[in-house]
């Protein structure tokens, strides 16, 4: 690699020794690194710069034939699915304690793969990923069914047994964090899967796969086929031998995905999709807390976060306040290079995620919103954007009703906690909530009001790998995270036989 370049901001970098060799490129099909049938690659370009880093191979459904056939072996023959909970969980051990030894290079492809700040990629979401691991190994020897207590002379139990094969697609916002909220609670089950990475940042689930093998996962368990998602995540939908889809991403795919598995094997399907997420802030909060949290909730990952707290909603008491003390602080948030410690807003990942939240940008100035902050781009090469936020929103423009995916809040007022609640709800998707207050019953009032799969109560982003996560409404259903995601690749059978001249039922 080169010892310097120029980045974003126009200056020299000082952090090449931070960039990692991309080493694994092809698909990860049966326990081997493979290219894919066509022989099609495509391009992963760095948002850092907006370079070109390295040619992948692009699969399509004739690889995810091969890696569904793969897969399915190894569920219905394979040791895997057979082996003591105890034993998978060593294994999951391993894997993870292999992600801690390679946490430098895992970050650094995170970086100039995603656009993702290093110095977060190895404090947070690496170990995250390797303590999801942990979790699930922990897990995986402790899933039972129960005895029943049946009504007549019967004895009934339940098992709880692997679902099959699992296909897995991965958004591109946080690709190591996602790739293991699905894949870890999926291996501890004992399942066996094909995972599709965004077409965008495959490079981290690529160097996962070599892993896996490191650690001994067997041929055929854990598939890795990169591709885009109108050929290889459409395969994946709908195919006949896969008996369960997990995907993570927009909505509009998540409809797709869910039609595709109806109409194939009626196989079932966990969403976790968009969100346009309010954030409620009351007079009686602490002013300069709620800035920080409000500027938190959007700008964390440059806005690109399905939870982002897009809509804010200011009680009139303290707004004007609130607006002051936000424009200067979000100058606070540096944008720059992912691989500066100092940067703390990145690249958006692509060319086509910078020019839409440009448009959104424009929508909000004709649509008649106040431009506080920000919103234009922040270099001249690259895909880096200022922090934006507007005021003077109103519910019908475009930049309060869109998932936009990027660092642009919409701030609003309102005067009463009913209004408050009746703003936060307006909304076609119900993900993530957040409510600033130093009541408690404003709190316990607002947050059975407002119909969301998580609220955040004086703080934000507050995930927890035993916290259930996903949405109500357009957002999705089926929860990533804790022992409900563990259960979402299990099926329940009963079993019953009869008992004779019992002294009890």
């Amino acid at each position: 690699m080169a010892t310097s370049e120029q980045i974003s901001n126009g200056k020299t970098s000082s952090f090449s020794n931070l960039i990692p060799t991309i080493k694994f490129t092809q698909l990860f099909i049966n326990g081997q690194f493979v290219d894919a049938v066509s022989g099609r690659t495509l391009e992963t370009i760095s948002p850092r710069t907006g370079e070109v880093i390295a040619r992948v191979a692009e699969g399509d459904s004739a690889d995810v034939d091969l890696a569904v056939a793969a897969a399915r072996q190894a569920f219905d023959h394979g040791p895997w699915p057979r082996m003591s909970g105890f034993a998978r969980g060593r294994v999951l051990s391993k894997f993870a304690d292999l992600i801690d030894q390679n946490a430098d290079e895992l970050a650094g492809l995170e970086s100039i793969d995603a656009g993702k700040l290093f110095t977060f990629n190895k404090m947070a979401d690496i170990p995250f990923a390797a303590n999801l691991l942990r979790y699930y190994a922990g897990a995986a020897d402790k899933i039972h069914g129960d005895v029943l207590k049946m009504s007549r002379e019967l004895h009934g139990y339940t098992l709880l047994e692997p679902i099959g094969v699992v296909g897995h697609i991965i958004p591109w916002n946080f690709p190591c964090t996602l790739f293991f909220s699905k894949v870890a609670p999926a291996l501890a089950a004992g399942c066996t899967m094909v995972v599709k990475p965004a077409e965008q940042t495959p490079l981290s689930a690529l160097f996962f796969a070599h892993l896996a093998r490191e650690a001994g996962i067997p041929d055929g368990v854990m598939n890795v086929v990169v591709g885009y998602g109108a050929t290889a995540g459409a395969a994946i939908s709908a195919h006949m031998d896969v008996d369960k889809v997990s995907f993570t991403g927009s909505t509009e795919v998540g409809r797709k995905v869910m039609q595709a598995a109806a109409l194939s094997n009626l196989k079932p399907v966990s969403l976790e999709l968009g969100g346009k997420s309010p954030v409620l802030i009351f007079d009686d909060a602490d002013v300069d807390k709620a800035v920080d949290l409000a500027l938190l909730a959007i700008f964390y990952n440059k806005g690109e976060v399905c939870a982002a707290g897009s809509r804010v909603f200011v009680q009139e008491g303290i707004y004007d306040e609130f607006v002051k003390k936000l424009a200067v602080k979000a100058n606070e948030w540096t944008v720059g290079d992912p691989l500066d410690p100092t940067t703390r807003v990145g690249p958006q990942v692509n060319k086509t995620q910078f020019e839409r939240v440009l448009s959104y940008i424009e929508h909000g100035k004709r649509e008649g919103a106040t431009l506080l902050t920000g919103g234009k781009p922040a270099a001249e090469t690259g895909f880096y954007i200022q922090p934006t936020v507007f005021t003077d929103v109103k519910e019908d423009m475009m930049i309060s009703r869109d998932e936009i995916f990027g660092p642009v809040m919409a701030l609003m007022k309102f005067k009463t906690i009913e209004e408050g609640i009746k703003y936060a709800n307006n909304t076609k998707y119900g993900l993530a909530s957040g409510i600033v207050t130093k009541s408690l019953d404003i709190a316990n009032t607002v947050s059975r009001s407002i119909k969301a799969g998580v609220v955040w109560i004086n703080c934000y982003h507050g995930f927890d790998i035993d916290c259930p996560f996903g949405g109500y409404k357009m957002s999705g259903f089926g929860k990533d995270f804790g022992m409900e995601a563990l259960h979402k690749y299990l099926q329940t059978k009963a079993v019953v036989t009869p008992i004779y001249n019992s002294p009890w039922l």
